[in-house]
């Protein structure tokens, strides 16, 4: 481990000496055949090392590229404005970039490297909602669409079997914020929830993930979220909330949809917080829906005015099929605006 890391640095700084070398050629080339070698040339280097050196590396390496474009402008026979505007304008941009890697140094690799961690990340996040192989009468579907199409959200779906298959463990968590800023803590988030889901009786899990929120210390350290698990061979459930939009339960026999609101704490906030328990039965033909406000708020709305358009939606969308459902609703209703989760639970006939 130690070894291979030693490695990587001496290929980052390798790389930093070789990008410093061709600005110095180039600055040299300005010098000697300033008609034949622009001055922009020098911005090449830079280019390089923000797409491939880590924060570190790069902080020193943007300022000898700094160095470079002054020697750049004392070497020109005439320094036209042209040519000076051109110098301070990649000037200024070697500050940003010393600035930004500054901040990024905790991180300690480059945009690329940074992006392919986070995307893995991300892709961590999507397989803790990942439907696992059911009886052939449940069908269970997710989907999720973050604001302003960000890859990163805060809102999430966690989806675990249990009890040998004989139960499943379904959670759907909305974290302060959105966009990016909550998706990094969502990053964190997900991973706890995924692991204590899987490893307590549902009576404990919403007490524990309230613990694990408390000692974060996030300056939005709170989260809403909703649990139900559901016992697979008599549909049985039990349904508890933090904070919560209501579930919704729609009974085949009378076609109709009713809210569902045991009582909870937003996570994160009150120590030893204690969350009711609904407990109901999907019989065959019912179903569950779980979301988050972003399916249902909007500015100068009730919420309880978009529950209502929703369960509406849901109503005319199942003319068709129930396959599908979660995406088809996502892409119907709420803000684009905001975060959107939805999960799907039905029992078929």
């Amino acid at each position: 481990m130690m070894g291979a890391g030693r490695r990587w640095v001496l290929t980052d700084v390798g790389l930093a000496i070789v990008l410093g070398v061709l600005a110095t050629v180039v600055v040299l080339g300005i010098w000697f055949e300033p008609v034949d070698v622009p001055v922009n040339l020098i911005f090449l280097p830079l280019v390089l090392g923000i797409l491939f050196l880590s924060s570190r590396v790069l902080t020193w390496f943007a300022g000898y590229i700094l160095l470079m474009l002054v020697a750049g402008g004392v070497v020109q026979d005439d320094l036209s404005p042209r040519i000076a505007t051109a110098l301070g304008a990649m000037a200024a941009i070697a500050l940003l970039v010393i600035v930004m890697s500054l901040r990024r140094g905790q991180l300690g690799v480059g945009p690329l490297r940074g992006q392919s961690m986070l995307v893995d990340l991300r892709d961590r996040i999507l397989a803790q909602g990942e439907i696992p192989v059911l009886p052939e009468e449940w069908l269970v579907e997710s989907a999720l669409s973050s604001a302003g199409g960000s890859p990163f959200a805060g809102d999430f779906v966690v989806v675990t079997a249990a009890d040998r298959g004989r139960r499943i463990e379904l959670v759907v968590v909305d974290v302060s914020g959105k966009g990016e800023a909550a998706g990094t803590r969502a990053l964190q988030l997900s991973g706890a929830m995924g692991g204590l889901v899987a490893a307590l009786p549902p009576y404990r899990f919403l007490p524990a993930a309230n613990d694990y929120l408390l000692q974060r210390s996030w300056e939005e350290g709170f989260a809403t979220a909703v649990h139900v698990s559901v016992d697979l061979t008599t549909g049985a459930f039990e349904l508890r909330s933090a904070g919560h939009p209501p579930a919704l339960q729609r009974e085949a026999g009378s076609g109709r949809w009713k809210p569902l609101r045991p009582e909870g704490p937003v996570l994160g906030i009150v120590d030893d917080a204690e969350f009711d328990c609904h407990h109901g039965r999907l019989a065959p033909g019912d179903s569950l829906l779980l979301y988050t406000d972003g399916m249902v708020e909007e500015p100068r709305r009730d919420i309880d005015l978009g529950i209502d358009h929703m369960m509406g939606e849901a109503e005319s969308l199942l003319r068709g099929s129930w396959d599908g459902l979660a995406r088809r609703l996502v892409g119907a209703v709420g803000s684009p605006g905001d975060d959107r989760a939805m999960l799907v639970v039905h029992r078929r006939p």
